[in-house]
């Protein structure tokens, strides 16, 4: 039999977190661990950067300040106001703020401007240079005499101290000669400090960020951990859980679509299970139908090969003459007009049973006294159980108004006092009693005989099963009474059944009461 199956898939990952939630990869610690690289590579790539070109980048803005020293004082010089006060202490600002060191040789006063007092060491160096008694750098000296260039830019070591400067010396534009230098060692030393400052930095820095991050895209992965646990009992097809956070965010959009979906889902699922239930049921009632009816034509063919063989046969004897007496023949027309009634009978339960079977056979819901259905029944049947000495016995004297259908009750009364006398043994006795019990009325027929198996029991109201066959057959019976009997009242709704007693059987159906107002 098919089936409509929902079902959800189960995760299978390494890291299950409290929820029951599998993560392979957290995602908080995927962001942390991105961003932790992205600093540590940006820093790591700063000091590498500082520490190959900051001393060239530092030597190269050095060299820059000299120029714009030389630009200051060699205005002054054409101005000639290398000696006035406001020059001396604009000087003093540039060269003291810049760490460097000037002489100039002033020709009209014969005295040397310095920013040493002790200006012995750069007037030595500078006349050194002038007239470049070593006889270095002979092919700048020879531009710079020659007046191709005002100024020479160099990097020389003091052998005293052995340190290292960069250099400017020249000629102003008035001819006095001058010399600015600096020290590089101070911007190495500079560069280094910068660099073991910016490690430090760094490192507190990546240790620092690291819980910062830690913590900022924990909440910021913490909607998202909520949204893979509702899927994960969505999973499971536990749609209670909804996204409840607020924002306006992409993340709250997608907790607002996924409540969306799990709504849809879950009345999608509900639907689906109606529709599988529904189609179980219809597979059933078809497999249902199809067995009642292999059944159906199996039994019928067995009920009607029996009597359609003994009118075949008596017919036949009819025709061949096989007795000429007229009380032959009578009795060869009776056994086949018996045997066609019962057929004829038989046929009609049938029909009758498969119309309520069908639900084709309309309710009439009335009141009516069910004591005198139950009487008439009685007084009907009378005139058989006189004939088969049968006593039957009802005593119901006050009316009890029920709600049913009032043919279909008569029918079900007719049967079960037919199935009793057809039955009855010992004392050949059948009780028809009445009990009432709050809003119910009990209508029950009894007769003395031997008990049914109770292996046999839940057969009996099935069609064409017979418990005896061979008295079934001895009094004609269809085998279908107790099959109507069950038909009509599952229409009605109501209940019905059998009791087994030492002394006999007791079949037993209710009916609902219309109380005084009804």
């Amino acid at each position: 039999m098919p089936h409509l199956w929902v079902q959800g898939a189960n995760l299978k990952q390494k890291k299950e977190t409290k929820t029951g939630v599998k993560v392979k990869h957290s995602i908080n610690r995927q962001f942390t661990m991105i961003f932790i690289a992205l600093m540590a590579g940006t820093i790591l790539l700063s000091w590498f950067l500082n520490r190959t070109f900051l001393e060239r980048y530092y030597i190269n803005n050095k060299t820059h300040v000299l120029l714009e020293a030389y630009d200051t004082i060699n205005e002054a010089g054409n101005d000639d106001t290398l000696t006035s006060d406001d020059f001396q202490l604009e000087l003093q600002k540039i060269f003291n703020k810049s760490n460097i060191n000037m002489i100039i040789l002033d020709f009209n006063t014969e005295q040397p401007i310095s920013t040493d007092n002790d200006d012995s060491l750069l007037r030595k160096k500078l006349m050194d240079s002038i007239f470049d008694m070593k006889g270095n750098n002979a092919d700048e000296l020879k531009k710079l005499k020659d007046g191709n260039v005002h100024y020479l830019i160099q990097r020389t070591i003091d052998p005293r101290i052995q340190t290292e400067y960069i250099e400017m010396w020249g000629y102003l534009d008035n001819g006095d000669p001058f010399m600015i230098r600096t020290a590089v060692e101070s911007i190495r030393e500079s560069v280094d400090i910068a660099n073991r400052f910016m490690a430090y930095v760094g490192a507190v820095s990546i240790l620092i960020s690291a819980v910062i991050i830690w913590l900022i895209t924990r909440k910021i992965t913490k909607p998202i951990n909520e949204l893979a646990k509702i899927s994960e009992r969505m999973i499971h097809l536990d749609f209670d859980a909804k996204y409840t956070r607020k924002g306006k965010n992409e993340i709250a959009m997608l907790g607002g679509n996924i409540n969306s979906l799990s709504e849809t889902l879950e009345k999608t699922i509900s639907e689906l299970k109606t529709a599988n239930v529904e189609l179980m049921k219809d597979i059933e009632n078809k497999d249902k139908i199809d067995e009642m009816r292999k059944e159906f034509l199996s039994n019928v063919s067995h009920e009607l090969k029996t009597p359609i063989a003994l009118i075949q046969g008596y017919a036949e004897g009819l025709k061949e003459g096989i007795n000429d007496d007229s009380d032959s023949k009578d009795f060869y027309c009776e056994v086949i007009m018996d045997e066609a009634s019962k057929m004829n009978i038989m046929v009609k339960k049938l029909l009758t049973l498969n119309q309520l079977e069908f639900g084709n056979d309309m309710i009439a819901m009335e009141r009516f006294d069910v004591a005198d259905v139950v009487r008439g029944c009685v007084n009907s049947a009378s005139i058989l159980t006189k004939q088969n000495g049968i006593t039957i016995n009802f005593t119901q004297v006050n009316p009890i108004f029920v709600w049913a259908d009032e043919f279909k009750i008569e029918e079900v009364i007719t049967n079960y006092l037919t199935n009793a006398m057809n039955h009855a043994d010992f004392d050949k006795v059948i009780d028809v009693k009445l009990e009432q019990h709050d809003n119910l009325v009990r209508v029950s027929v009894f007769n003395t005989g031997i008990p049914i198996p109770e292996d046999s029991i839940p057969h009996i109201w099935e069609k064409f099963y017979k418990v005896d066959k061979a008295r079934t057959r001895a009094y004609g019976g269809s085998g279908v009474g107790l099959s109507i009997v069950k038909a009509i009242m599952d229409s009605l709704n109501q209940k019905f059944g059998v009791l087994n007693y030492n002394n006999g059987v007791e079949f037993w159906f209710e009916l609902e009461v219309v109380n005084e107002m009804g």
